[in-house]
């Protein structure tokens, strides 16, 4: 019997050890098969520390409202307690059911998917737990290999090791790809339910967590049977491993599931305005980290007057277009439609407060209220009145209104003509400016000296380049829209310049302020001519070429603008709490069409936006300043030359405190026809009968 047992007992010595030393093998192999694969990567991983995925840079209105993202990586970091949990649950049913009991690897699962899929005929189940897709996304490519699989388990066991579950979790849900440029859980909820990760519900978390596996095939936009399909079997999994009650299963099988995409904020709200920041942040801290680094731009965009110039500028050119079309030959037709663009400013502190640079951004990104350059034509003026008031002129400086003629080369002769191809003889600065008088604006440049206008130009923010001759009397030169607008701010704002103001903070992903900025004001203009300069522009609204305004039923001032040929139509025009302009034409500088003049085109786009704009403002006028004076003129009786092209003939005129003021034409003389030259004004007579000069208030 002891003979029996003996064999017996050496045979199990000899399986143990042939178990043992297959054991070793094992081991060792093991051992050898870690060094090889895994002995060029991190042995000790910390992923938490330094988490800085590419992220979301938001760019804010004025209120603090998004109207813009710019990013590599669609993704917006949001920490694991405002995820529910029923979302987390749908993440572990769909991907990783044992996740809280493995190390990184799951053997289990790897068999059970393996006899699953081979159940099913076809790969329906991965064994990869949430750690090995982590460190996939992380360190390896998607490659299909056995290396990359081998790599992966190690990376997964040593992330384990160095991480808590939570923290895994945390990392996975804001790291994992959901389909169309969304990275992490909080911009897929926003980018396929329109809502943050934490309103969602059951079945919504359930169509999510079902994504990372197939985030194209499974994609609700392109096959949205499949992504229910897909839907469907997380909550079978969820109710199977008993995350959910029967009765939620149920219910969530049943609960309709509705796509809501967040709006494409950059081309919504203010598209012109945005890609401007782009550009200028882009240029200011670089690209990389506007496109990765989590930015929060806060800028001066009020919205809901954007909208208000959006639907203004829209409708405007809609009304142009058509009118053109009717009297257009087709093929002008197709060289391209009528543009125009309109510019809002706070005239306090240079606030831009909206900006549409066209019909559509998505047909044209350019932006025709910064970057197009166009000559002003009559809105040009005001600028030119400004240096002729600072020169001693006032309202009722009395200049003559008459041909010219400029010899510009042998045989070549300029002749400045009147809008209506008409001239007044003597007539007032005042009444001059209201009906946009060509030959008046020649003959001021001719006398206060064309570098003396470009000096004031200067003074007043314009910075394009400008001719130095009498033609920039009519607005010759090329100019921005933002220029333009700029420069009659400063009237507005009793003589000050503002600097334009885009963008007033930066901070950081962490909330780190890297910029700040504050209204940048400076003095170019007293405040007395930049408040006589608005008093004549109001006349132009009350009297002149922007009577069309006068409907609004507030103090108003501006100027329009036309071009040679009808080419480009301007209109320039401020309350005391707003200033907008306006510019319409063709890119490649078409006429615009016979009439079809700023006042026609413009004009009616502005008192759109401004009607919308001012509801519930008040009636207040321009404030004003201490040093202004006023004179009440009877013009008929007083002697000043006819017509005066005023509203009431009785009025009150504010002029500069110990100021001079110029007399009439105290009789009519006949003017010769032949080409006249500028006469000099006297400006030492007293005023002149039927004036009486009345105390500032």
């Amino acid at each position: 019997m002891v003979q029996l047992k003996r064999p017996r007992l050496v045979f199990y010595k000899l399986v143990l050890w042939g178990i043992g030393v297959l054991s070793l093998l094992g081991f060792i192999g093991m051992v050898g098969v870690v060094y090889y694969y895994g002995h060029d990567l991190p042995s000790r991983l910390d992923l938490t520390s330094n988490y800085q995925p590419s992220v979301v840079s938001t760019v804010y209105d004025v209120e603090g409202r998004p109207i813009g993202e710019f990013y590599h990586q669609r993704r917006v970091v949001v920490p694991l307690d405002r995820i529910p949990s029923q979302v987390i649950q749908a993440f572990l049913a769909a991907e990783d059911a044992r996740f809280f009991k493995h190390k990184g690897v799951d053997g289990f699962a790897i068999l059970r998917a393996f006899f699953a899929n081979l159940k099913r005929g076809e790969v329906r189940e991965g064994g990869s737990t949430l750690t090995q897709q982590l460190v996939r996304g992380f360190f390896l490519t998607p490659e299909r290999t056995l290396k990359r699989k081998i790599r992966e388990a190690i990376l997964a066991y040593r992330v384990e090791r160095n991480h808590t579950k939570e923290e895994i979790l945390y990392l996975y849900l804001n790291q994992v790809y959901f389909g169309h440029g969304n990275y992490g859980i909080e911009a897929a909820s926003r980018d396929y339910f329109g809502k943050g990760v934490e309103n969602i519900n059951l079945a919504e978390a359930a169509l999510l967590a079902g994504l990372p596996r197939s985030p194209s095939r499974s994609s609700p936009y392109r096959d949205f049977f499949s992504a229910m399909e897909r839907q469907r079997y997380v909550l079978k999994r969820m109710y199977e491993e008993r995350f959910i009650t029967e009765v939620a299963y149920q219910d969530a099988l049943q609960s309709p599931v509705r796509l809501t995409p967040a709006p494409t904020l950059n081309s919504q709200t203010a598209p012109h305005f945005v890609e401007y920041v782009r550009q200028t942040i882009g240029e200011r801290y670089g690209f990389d980290p506007l496109l990765q680094g989590g930015l929060h731009i806060y800028t001066s965009l009020d919205t809901s007057l954007q909208m208000a110039a959006q639907k203004a500028v829209r409708e405007g050119l809609d009304e142009i277009r058509l009118r053109i079309k009717k009297k257009t030959d087709p093929i002008e037709q197709g060289k391209g439609d009528v543009e125009g663009a309109l510019l809002v400013l706070d005239p306090h502190t240079g606030s831009v407060l909206a900006l549409v640079g066209g019909y559509d951004f998505a047909l044209s990104q350019y932006n025709r209220a910064l970057q197009a350059k166009r000559q002003p034509g009559s809105a040009f003026k005001p600028i030119i009145y400004s240096a002729a008031l600072e020169s001693g002129l006032s309202e009722l400086s009395v200049i003559q209104d008459g041909p010219l003629t400029f010899r510009m080369a042998p045989g070549k002769y300029w002749r400045p003509q009147n809008y209506e191809n008409r001239f007044f003889g003597p007539v007032t600065l005042r009444s001059a400016l209201a009906h946009s008088l060509n030959s008046v604006a020649v003959r001021l440049v001719d006398r206060i000296g064309v570098e003396r206008v470009i000096r004031q130009a200067r003074k007043l923010g314009i910075e394009s380049p400008l001719d130095k001759n009498l033609s920039l009397a009519l607005g010759s030169s090329s100019v921005s829209l933002l220029e333009m607008v700029r420069a009659y701010a400063v009237f507005a704002n009793g003589g000050e310049l503002a600097e334009p103001l885009f963008i007033t903070k930066v901070t950081d992903r962490d909330g780190k302020v890297l910029e700040e900025n504050d209204p940048n004001l400076k003095r170019v203009l007293s405040p007395e001519i930049a408040y006589v300069l608005t008093d004549m522009l109001k006349n132009v609204i009350q009297s002149g070429t922007g009577r069309a305004v006068a409907k609004l039923g507030r103090h108003v001032a501006g100027k329009t603008g036309t071009t040679s040929e009808y080419r480009d139509g301007w209109f320039i025009g401020y309350t005391p709490e707003l200033i907008a302009g306006v510019w319409v034409g063709y890119d490649d500088h078409r006429p615009l069409g016979d009439r079809e003049a700023g006042a026609r085109t413009a004009l009616p786009i502005w008192l759109t936006f401004m009607t919308e704009a001012g509801q519930g403002a008040g009636t207040e006028d321009f404030p004003v300043p201490e040093g202004i004076g006023w004179l009440e003129v009877n013009l008929k009786d007083g002697g000043y030359p006819l017509p005066v092209f005023e509203s009431s003939l009785l009025t009150r005129i504010p002029f500069v405190s110990g100021s001079h003021i110029a007399p009439p034409a105290l009789r009519k003389t006949k003017e010769p026809e032949s080409d006249l030259t500028l006469g000099k004004v006297d400006l030492d007579q007293r005023s002149p009968p039927g004036s009486a000069v009345v105390p500032g208030s």
